[in-house]
């Protein structure tokens, strides 16, 4: 049986999590997700550090692009678009 976590050992589980994402599988970046959404905690600009489609972490292989204010990163491993608003 697990122990429940309180919401501040969430959030620093997560953010240790995040420090060294690069090395990390698919399915612990899933898990974590879950972590943080059954404690109500957002990832904000950690969410673009991964593919939310197969959750593999951006190695900085992908193909980048800027156009209309709009940052699209085409994932490496299955191909689907992540689209982000650039802020000015």
């Amino acid at each position: 049986m697990s122990k429940k976590l309180s919401k501040t050992e969430a959030q620093k589980k997560i953010e240790n999590f995040f420090k060294n994402i690069k090395d990390k599988k698919p399915k612990e970046i899933k898990n974590i997700k879950r972590v943080a959404m059954s404690h109500n905690i957002p990832l904000k600009e950690k969410r673009k550090l991964f593919c939310k489609k197969c959750f593999t972490p951006y190695s900085g292989k992908e193909k980048i692009r800027i156009k209309d204010g709009k940052k699209t990163i085409v994932c490496e491993s299955c191909g689907e678009k992540g689209r982000w608003k650039l802020s000015v």
